[in-house]
């Protein structure tokens, strides 16, 4: 995998991309910047566990 750790999310036509490490905004289409705070923290709150999902899964 070429890319650092990153998660994608997607509702209701838009779409963002965030960096885990640290936490950054990579891309967004259509969400507004109140959501994606919330979004944010949402990732702040799980960091530990998204990084330890994506290395379970891409340690294959």
């Amino acid at each position: 995998m070429n890319e650092p750790i990153h998660i994608h999310v997607e509702s209701a036509g838009k779409y963002a991309k965030f960096w885990i490490d640290p936490i950054a905004l990579a891309r967004n289409i259509g969400f507004r910047s109140f959501e994606l705070t919330e979004i944010r923290n949402i990732i702040v709150e799980n960091k530990r566990i998204i990084k330890e999902r994506w290395n379970e899964y891409f340690a294959c």
